[in-house]
C-alpha cells in the first residue's frame, strides 16, 4: 500500500481555490450523497422508471429486477440525471459530474490529491486561471472517457479527471519536489519515505491507469474510469509545457515594440549598423550599452535569438536586466539560455539566474526551488553552489 501525505516545498499563503474546491464536494457528500444513500424512491417515480429502462439491460443477466429495485437508491438517480453518460451527453453534466462521488472513499482519495498537489499548481497559475484549468481538464477527461465508450448508459462522476489534469501540471512545472509517501508491505516494510514528485505521479499514471486501462480493454471494460484519468493528466501536461514554452517566447511589457526605441546616439556609432541586427546586439552587450541591447534583442523573434548570444554574453545579460528591475526580461533570458545551452558552459550558473528571480522578484518559492535543485545536480563551482544553497534555506524557512 502506498499512501501519499504531503509534498514539498509548498507556497506561501492559503490556496484559496483548492480549499473552496476541497469544501464545495465536501459539501455535496455531506448534504446530498450521504442523506441520499439510505432512501429508496418510489416505485412510481417516472426517474426511476428511465432509470430501470437504460441500465437494467446492460447489467448482469443473473441481477433480477426485483433485486436491483432494492438495491437502488434516491442518490442513484442523482447521479443518473446529473453524471455525465456517453450515450446520451448533457453539457450541464459535464460539470456537476466533477461534485459527485460513488462513496467516502471515492471523495477521499481524491481530496487527498487535490490537497496535496493543488497548492502548487494555484499559486503558479494564479487563483482565476487555477479555477478554469480545473474545470477545463475536468471537461476534457469527461470528454476522454466518451470517446472510449461512446455507447455507455452508465454515468461517470467524481472529481478524478480534474485532480489528474492538476498532476499533469504539477508533473511539468514541479519535477523536483519531493513527495511524502507511507508504504506498506506488511510484515516486510512500514515507514515513511520521500520520493520524487515525477517518479510518483509516473507510477500514478502507468501502473494505476495506464496499465488497467489496456487490461479493462481487453477484458471488457470496468468500473474506473481510467480513460478520464489519462485524458485529464494529458490535458494538464500539455497546457503546462504550453505554457513554459511561451514563457521562452515571451517578450517583457517594458519591451514591447512601442516601447523599444534604440537611442541613435552613442548607440549607432557602437553598432554601425542595424541596431536590431543579431551583431549589433553583440555588440551593444560588448559596449556595456544593456539598455540599448535589450530593446533591440526584444525586437526579434524568438526564433532569432536561439544561440544569438554565446553562453558568457547571455548570462551577463540576464544579471544586468536581473540587477536593474528588469526581472521579467532576465527571466526570460535565462529561460532561452537553458534553451540554447542544455548541457553547454554556464548551465548552473543560468539556473541560479533563474531562480534567484523566481525567488525573490517574483515571489514563486516553488519555482525556484526547481531550478536551484538543478544548480546542485551540474557540479557547479563552489560560489555558485553556496550561492544556491544560501536561497534553499531561505526557501525552507518560509
Amino acid at each position: 500500500m502506498f499512501l501519499p501525505l504531503g509534498d514539498e516545498p509548498n507556497p506561501r499563503g492559503t490556496p484559496v481555490v483548492t480549499w473552496t474546491l476541497i469544501g464545495v464536494n465536501a459539501a455535496v457528500f455531506l448534504l446530498l450523497t450521504l442523506p441520499l444513500s439510505g432512501v429508496r424512491p418510489a416505485l412510481d417515480d417516472p426517474a426511476l422508471g428511465e432509470y430501470i429502462r437504460a441500465l437494467y439491460p446492460r447489467l448482469s443477466s443473473s441481477m433480477a429486477l426485483e433485486a436491483l429495485l432494492q438495491q437502488v437508491s434516491a442518490y442513484d438517480l442523482v447521479v443518473f440525471a446529473h453524471g455525465f453518460r456517453p450515450a446520451d451527453p448533457s453539457v450541464s453534466a459535464l460539470v456537476t459530474s466533477m461534485f459527485l462521488h460513488g462513496g467516502f472513499m471515492h471523495l477521499a482519495g481524491n481530496m487527498l490529491f487535490l490537497w496535496i498537489y493543488g497548492d502548487n499548481v494555484e499559486h503558479r497559475l494564479g487563483p482565476w486561471r487555477y479555477l478554469a484549468a480545473y474545470l477545463g481538464t475536468g471537461v476534457l477527461a469527461t470528454l476522454s472517457h466518451a470517446a472510449l465508450d461512446l455507447d455507455s448508459a452508465l454515468p461517470m462522476v467524481g472529481a478524478s479527471g480534474a485532480v489528474s489534469g492538476v498532476l499533469g501540471f504539477y508533473f511539468i512545472w514541479f519535477p523536483r519536489n519531493r513527495v511524502r509517501l507511507w508504504i506498506m508491505l506488511f510484515p516486510f516494510f512500514m515507514n515513511v519515505v520521500y520520493a520524487p514528485a515525477r517518479l510518483v505521479l509516473g507510477v500514478y499514471l502507468v501502473v494505476d491507469n495506464l496499465l488497467p486501462l489496456l487490461a479493462s480493454r481487453a477484458g471488457g471494460g470496468g468500473g474506473v474510469a481510467y480513460g478520464a484519468h489519462i485524458g485529464g493528466f494529458a490535458g494538464g501536461l500539455a497546457y503546462a509545457w504550453w505554457s513554459a514554452r511561451r514563457g521562452v517566447h515571451a517578450r517583457p511589457a517594458e519591451y514591447e515594440p512601442d516601447a523599444a526605441v534604440v537611442d541613435a546616439d552613442p548607440v549607432a556609432a557602437v553598432v554601425d549598423a542595424d541596431p536590431s541586427s543579431t551583431r549589433g546586439i553583440r555588440l551593444l552587450i560588448a559596449a556595456g550599452e544593456h539598455e540599448a541591447a535589450a530593446a533591440a534583442y526584444f525586437r526579434l523573434s524568438p526564433a532569432r535569438t536561439v544561440r544569438l548570444l554565446m553562453p558568457r554574453d547571455s548570462l551577463e545579460f540576464g544579471r544586468w536586466l536581473a540587477n536593474h528591475d528588469h526581472a521579467d526580461a532576465a527571466l526570460v533570458v535565462y529561460q532561452r539560455h537553458l534553451r540554447d545551452y542544455p548541457l553547454g558552459p554556464y548551465l548552473a550558473e543560468a539556473h541560479l539566474g533563474a531562480g534567484l528571480v523566481q525567488l525573490h522578484a517574483r515571489n514563486q518559492p516553488t519555482a525556484a526551488f526547481q531550478h536551484l535543485m538543478a544548480v546542485l545536480d551540474t557540479d557547479p563551482h563552489p560560489e555558485t553552489e553556496a550561492y544556491a544553497r544560501r536561497a534553499l534555506a531561505d526557501i525552507a524557512k518560509r
